[in-house]
C-alpha cells in the first residue's frame, strides 16, 4: 500500500481534496486500484495512499503526468529536473527559494542565485531580483520548473529548467497578457469568468498544475484590469499578471527574434 507525495500542492481550500481524488480516480480508471486516502502536509503537498494489484502502474502514470516529490535528499541528482513551488519570496535579494518537496533527513528548499536569473531571464543584464520577479509574474506558491545544478546535505542549488524558459518565450511572443490564478481549480474559474462577464475577455485557461491556471487574455484586454473584476469571485486565491508587452519594451528586443 503506497503513499506517496505528489508534486502537486493545495492552497488552503481543503474542498480541494475531494476534487484531486476525483481527479486520480477518473486518471487511474481500468486499472485495478483503490484510493485509500488523500490528505495535506503540513506544507501543503497532497499526499496519496492507495492499494491493489496494479499499484506499479498506477505509480508509474502518477510519477509521468503529475510528478511526485523527491521527499529524500538522496533522491537527487545533478541536472535533475523537478517541479517546485516558488516560496519565501521577497526574503532576499540575491535568490529565490522553491519548496520541492525534500524533507528527509531534513526539509530543504532549492535555491536559485539573481545571477542565473539574470543571465537566463534577463540577457546577462544586472537586473534588481524585485524587477524580475514584476517582470515575470512570480508570486509565491506559483509552480516553477528547475533543473538541480548542486546539492549537498543543507543546500541544493537550481535553474529555470529549459522547459520553464520554452514557457516563458512563448507566452512573450504570443503578445497576449495572462492572468495567473493560484489556488483555484479551472471550474471555479471559469465560474469567477462568466459572474464577472469577462469570459468574452479571454482566450483560454492553461493549466500549470492542479490548482494553478493563467487564464489568456484576448489582444487588447489587460490582465490587471481584470483582477478586481475577477478576483472578488475567487476568495482565498492569488492572482498575479504576465505582460509580454511590457517585458518585450523593457529589454528592448530582447524576445523578437
Amino acid at each position: 500500500m503506497p503513499t506517496v507525495m505528489l508534486a502537486s500542492k493545495i492552497h488552503g481550500n481543503y474542498h480541494h481534496l475531494k476534487l484531486v481524488e476525483e481527479y486520480v480516480k477518473s486518471s487511474l480508471q481500468g486499472l485495478k486500484v483503490k484510493i485509500e486516502n488523500v490528505e495535506a502536509t503540513p506544507n501543503k503537498w497532497l499526499q496519496l495512499t492507495f492499494s491493489g494489484e496494479d499499484e506499479k502502474a498506477a505509480l508509474s502514470y502518477l510519477e509521468k503526468e503529475v510528478g511526485l516529490c523527491p521527499v529524500n535528499i538522496k533522491s537527487l541528482q545533478k541536472f535533475s529536473m523537478i517541479r517546485g513551488y516558488i516560496t519565501s519570496l521577497g526574503e532576499s535579494r540575491d535568490e529565490i527559494h522553491a519548496d520541492i518537496g525534500v524533507t528527509f533527513p531534513k526539509a530543504v528548499v532549492a535555491t536559485v542565485p539573481l545571477q542565473r536569473l539574470q543571465s537566463q531571464l534577463a540577457d546577462g543584464r544586472k537586473i534588481a531580483l524585485h524587477k524580475i520577479v514584476e517582470l515575470y509574474g512570480f508570486s509565491e506558491n506559483a509552480p516553477i520548473t528547475i533543473k538541480i545544478t548542486s546539492l549537498s546535505e543543507n543546500r541544493i542549488e537550481a535553474e529555470m529548467a529549459e522547459v520553464q524558459l520554452a514557457t516563458y518565450k512563448r507566452w512573450v511572443k504570443s503578445l497576449l497578457d495572462r492572468l495567473i490564478v493560484i489556488g483555484a481549480s479551472q471550474q471555479e474559474i471559469r465560474k469567477a469568468l462568466k459572474y464577472s462577464k469577462c469570459q468574452n475577455d479571454i482566450v483560454a485557461i492553461e493549466p500549470l498544475g492542479l490548482f494553478e491556471y493563467a487564464v489568456v487574455c484576448k489582444l487588447g484586454t489587460d490582465a490587471v484590469g481584470l483582477i478586481p473584476k475577477v478576483g472578488k469571485h475567487l476568495p482565498n486565491t492569488k492572482l498575479a499578471t504576465f505582460n509580454p508587452r511590457t517585458l518585450r519594451k523593457f529589454f528592448e528586443g530582447l524576445y523578437i527574434t
